[in-house]
C-alpha cells in the first residue's frame, strides 16, 4: 500500500476545531503524520490546508500565506472574545450609519499595521494558552503584532445592525480584532459572528473536500490529494535529471541549471513531481527537504 504523501484541501464546517479536522483525516487516510496549516476557530468555516505524510515538511509554506476571509460583524454587542461564541459584555446604540461612512472608516484600517491578540486566542504565553489563562480570571500584556490588511470592505444587510465583509489579510491577522476596532471607529461595539475562510495563497475553497467527500472518496478508492509541488508553487524552480535526483536523495550538493537569486528554490524531476527544497551552499544547492521518490529512476 501507498503510503499518503500531499497537499490536502478541507473545507472544514462549523463546531470542528482545527485539531478535530486532522483527528478524523488521520483517521479516514490511517496515516498518522497530518498536520494543518493555520488554524480555524470552532465557530469558523471554509479552508484548511493540510499535509498528509512527508508533506507535512512543507506545511511551512503555506502558513506564511496571506488569507481571504468574508462573514458578518454584529454591531451593538461586544462579547470576552469579540465574537459570537463569547459572552455578553456591553451593548451600546447603532448609530444611523450609509455605506459610504462605513467604507471610508474601513478605508482606514487599510495597510501595515500592528494588532494586540485578543485574550482569548490559542496564542501561548510563558507555554500557557490565552483562552486558559482567560478562563481564570488572568489578564497578561501581549506583544503586538505586524500585520497588513490590503482589502477590507462591506455591505449592508436588511438589519442595520449588521454588516457583511470581505478582507484579505496576512498571517496572524485576528479578523475579530479588526472588526471590533471597525465598530469601535464607527461609534458603538460591535463582534464577528460568522466568518469563512475562501482562501490561502493560491489555494480557494472551491477546490476543497468537506471530511464527508473525503471519506466517500477514501471508500472509492480514489486519492484526495494534491502533489506536494502544489505547497511551493512561490518558489523558482528548476528541473533536474535523474542523475542529479541520485545525488539529492543521497543527501549530496548539486550544480543546476540557471542562475537563482532566493533562499531556497524547488527542485522537480522531469515528471514534473517535487524532488526536494534546495538552498544555496558553497556555489553548489544543497538538498534540504527531501520528498520520497514515485518513480523508478533510469539505469546508470
Amino acid at each position: 500500500m501507498t503510503t499518503p504523501n500531499g497537499l490536502l484541501l478541507v473545507d472544514k464546517a462549523a463546531g470542528l476545531t482545527s485539531h478535530d479536522v486532522v483527528a478524523q483525516v488521520r483517521k479516514v487516510l490511517q496515516e498518522s503524520r497530518v498536520g494543518h496549516a493555520g488554524t480555524l476557530d470552532p465557530m469558523a468555516t471554509g479552508l484548511l490546508v493540510l499535509g498528509v505524510g512527508a508533506s507535512t515538511r512543507l506545511l511551512r509554506f503555506a502558513q506564511s500565506e496571506v488569507k481571504r476571509y468574508v462573514g458578518t460583524v454584529r454591531l451593538g454587542v461586544a462579547t470576552d472574545s469579540l465574537d459570537a461564541q463569547g459572552v455578553v459584555v456591553d451593548q451600546q446604540p447603532v448609530p444611523t450609519l450609509t455605506t459610504e461612512q462605513v467604507t471610508a472608516v474601513a478605508a482606514t484600517m487599510l495597510g501595515p499595521q500592528q494588532q494586540v491578540p485578543p485574550m482569548v486566542s490559542a496564542l501561548k504565553v510563558n507555554g500557557r494558552r490565552l483562552h486558559e489563562l482567560a478562563r481564570q480570571g488572568v489578564h497578561v500584556e501581549r506583544d503586538a503584532r505586524d500585520i497588513t490588511i490590503s482589502e477590507f470592505s462591506l455591505v449592508a444587510t436588511e438589519d442595520p445592525a449588521s454588516w457583511d465583509f470581505e478582507v484579505e489579510c496576512t498571517v496572524g491577522t485576528y479578523v475579530r480584532v479588526l472588526l471590533s476596532d471597525l465598530a469601535q471607529a464607527l461609534g458603538t461595539v460591535g463582534h464577528l459572528s460568522a466568518l469563512r475562510r475562501i482562501s490561502s495563497g493560491r489555494h480557494h475553497v472551491d477546490q476543497a473536500t468537506t471530511l464527508e467527500e473525503l471519506s466517500e472518496l477514501v471508500r472509492r478508492g480514489d486519492s484526495p490529494l494534491r502533489p506536494p509541488v502544489d505547497f511551493v508553487t512561490q518558489l523558482e524552480r528548476t528541473v533536474i535529471d535523474d542523475d542529479q535526483e541520485r545525488q539529492v536523495r543521497m543527501g549530496q550538493r548539486i550544480d543546476v541549471h540557471g542562475s537563482f537569486d532566493a533562499p531556497e528554490i524547488a527542485a522537480l524531476n522531469r515528471d514534473g513531481e517535487l524532488v526536494a527544497i534546495l538552498r544555496p551552499r558553497d556555489e553548489k544547492w544543497k538538498p534540504q527537504v527531501v520528498l520520497p521518490s514515485t518513480r523508478a529512476l533510469s539505469a546508470d
